[in-house]
């Protein structure tokens, strides 16, 4: 749906985007039809250089790029809630931070709340590989140990790969893990309602959630040497980040919040996704900005 009504695709150092769950009757090729992709540069080419002459082709090399305006969202106060964790990381995020995004569903407003932040680096996910935050975090942790690093991370994904916190520990390495702790899978639960699935029991549905028991970050980290503390409120919240932020790491911060897309909101998203082809322009990007900011 991000690529609806494009003309031209131009890759660099990339392959050609398709999707990373095949579903029956959906397309898994996500070029629009009429596209026409063009090759700059391979995974295997000089990507830098690549683009480096395109712009001096272009005359575009001595264009002053467009800067975002700097700024910081307030700081977020009441009962915690995923907008309001991602809220208060822009309030206090620190220059030259890098920062690690596998709040999946949880981060749908970090983009929004970082993007006039000090400079700073961001690495996401590659396709849906679920667990790969923690990890990540320990590379950008022993490749710039004089970076304070904050993964974002929900507690499904934590799940894969928590044994990641031992090696925090063990290594001193300054890494703040924000955990969101919403006891669900929820982006599993959103692909649920994308495939159009029919009559879910609750076997099923008990799969998608992780209630039984209830997962205690806290004491998993504390058991592998890792300092953490639990918020419910913002204000708690922010006081954990700033302690984290100005003690070097390692820190867990487990934030207890509610689902971002549960109910009516996750079954109404795959009829709101599949309806923007076929919406004027301006109120498909309209939904798009509001839907991931």
């Amino acid at each position: 749906m991000q690529l609806a009504g494009l003309k031209h695709l131009v890759l660099v150092d990339a392959k050609a985007p398709v999707s990373f769950f095949a579903y029956p009757g959906k397309p898994s090729e996500l070029v629009p039809a009429g596209c026409a992709v063009h090759t700059l540069a391979t995974p295997a080419q000089d990507a830098a250089a690549s683009l480096a002459k395109l712009a001096r082709a272009l005359g575009a090399d001595a264009v002053p790029p467009p800067l975002q305006p700097a700024g910081r969202p307030g700081r977020p106060r009441g009962r915690l809630s995923a907008e309001k964790v991602c809220k208060a990381v822009g309030h206090l995020l620190p220059e030259h931070a890098i920062v690690v995004d596998e709040a999946i569903t949880s981060g749908l407003m970090l983009p929004l709340m970082t993007a006039g932040c000090p400079a700073h680096d961001l690495i996401t996910l590659t396709g849906g590989a679920i667990g790969q935050g923690l990890p990540s975090s320990i590379g950008a942790a022993i490749a710039c140990p004089e970076r304070p690093v904050l993964a974002l991370i929900g507690d499904g994904s934590a799940m894969y790969t928590i044994q990641s916190l031992w090696t925090m520990a063990r290594e001193k390495l300054d890494i703040t893990a924000i955990i969101f702790n919403n006891a669900s899978y929820s982006v599993l639960n959103v692909e649920l309602e994308r495939v159009g699935a029919e009559r879910i029991g609750p076997k099923a549905r008990a799969q998608l959630d992780l209630k039984g028991p209830v997962l205690d970050f806290c004491r998993l980290a504390q058991g592998m040497g890792v300092h953490a503390a639990r918020a419910d409120s913002a204000e708690d919240f922010c006081r954990a980040l700033e302690y984290a932020l100005a003690h070097p790491g390692p820190h867990l911060i487990e934030a207890v919040v509610p689902e971002s897309l549960s109910g009516a909101k996750r079954r109404v998203l795959p009829w709101v996704l599949g309806s923007l082809p076929k919406l004027p322009a301006p109120l498909a990007r309209a939904l798009k900005r509001k839907l991931a900011p």
